[in-house]
């Protein structure tokens, strides 16, 4: 494909920075990156799709919330490093709900755009809980528990990982569900911050589970040792 030879995917190490806009309005939307396939299928079906450096794979802009992003425009910077989509965005660019990305003053705080769009059941739970984990990150440690976690002693944050595998264990062999799924969604909660601590996304969680599927635990055992 002629277009791919334009840029120096030697310069940006084979991901390319993409900013994209409004093709109406000319707001910018977000900021996110492409390899040469997802630059490939962006370019053969006129949506765009981008490279998640926290996924580790291809997606498809709205696969999940059916907000996709149709090409308007393609421009390549001077220096063959950058592009410049200009779409027609359906719904959301933001997975926040809001329809871009850029929404937070970086010197007040202060949040400049409104959520339009609750993105809670599009994204699932536990998209949607571990985006907020991440969004605490800077948040005051003594407001904020999850930024407490995350900003503290790793091993205290790990320690509460085991705590709450204990209290789960507990509740399983006392034949209490009610307790078993509180201590469950506890456990998950926790799991997320140490995921977040370390910015591996839960997405990589489920690849490797679809990894699994057809083979038996001893196979993929064995498999962890070649």
């Amino acid at each position: 494909m002629e277009q791919l030879n334009k840029i120096d995917w030697e310069k940006v190490d084979g991901l390319i920075p993409v900013i994209t806009q409004d093709a109406t309005t000319n707001e910018v939307l977000m900021l996110a990156y492409m390899n040469k396939e997802a630059l490939e299928l962006t370019i053969e079906t006129n949506y765009a799709h981008y490279f998640s450096r926290t996924k580790q794979r291809i997606w498809k802009k709205g696969e999940s919330s059916n907000h996709t992003q149709e090409i308007v425009e393609m421009l390549l910077d001077c220096d063959n490093d950058t592009l410049l989509l200009k779409v027609n965005q359906e719904g959301v660019a933001c997975h926040t709900g809001r329809k871009s990305c850029f929404f937070t003053n970086l010197n007040t705080n202060e949040e400049v755009s409104k959520v339009q769009i609750n993105t809670t059941a599009t994204y699932g739970v536990i998209d949607t809980l571990y985006h907020t984990i991440c969004e605490r990150k800077n948040d005051d440690p003594s407001k904020s528990y999850t930024s407490k976690l995350l900003n503290g002693n790793e091993n205290s944050m790990l320690k509460k990982i085991v705590e709450e595998a204990g209290e789960f264990t507990f509740a399983i062999k006392d034949n209490d569900t009610d307790e078993a799924i509180y201590e469950a969604a506890d456990i998950t909660y926790h799991v997320l911050v140490a995921l977040a601590s370390k910015n591996i996304s839960p997405d990589r969680v489920k690849q490797e589970l679809a990894r699994r599927f057809g083979m038996s635990g001893i196979e993929e055992k064995n498999s962890r040792s070649k």
